[in-house]
């Protein structure tokens, strides 16, 4: 599992998008498999959803840090006295 979750946050926000479709194209078969008595562990579909949720979770922290980060050209920009004005 840690090798898994360190290869997940090595990935961009494309990536983790396009392994959230799989997932939910994935749990999308499982809940089928189910309603036809075709799948023998369900507890595979509550995986598949913990799945997603972290995806989507780490999809969401990539986007509040690219929000925080202030850009670095708009502070060096501003001289010290220009800054204590402010």
């Amino acid at each position: 599992m840690k090798k898994d979750l360190k290869e997940i946050y090595s990935k961009t926000e494309k990536e983790l998008r396009d392994l959230v479709k799989e997932k939910r194209e994935e749990l999308f078969r499982l809940n089928l498999d189910l309603r036809q008595n075709k799948l023998k562990n369900t507890r595979s579909i509550f995986n598949t959803r913990k799945e997603i949720a972290r995806l989507l979770t780490l999809i969401r922290e990539k986007e509040l840090v690219l929000r925080q980060a202030p850009p670095e050209a708009d502070r060096q920009d501003k001289t010290p006295k220009e800054a204590k004005q402010l």
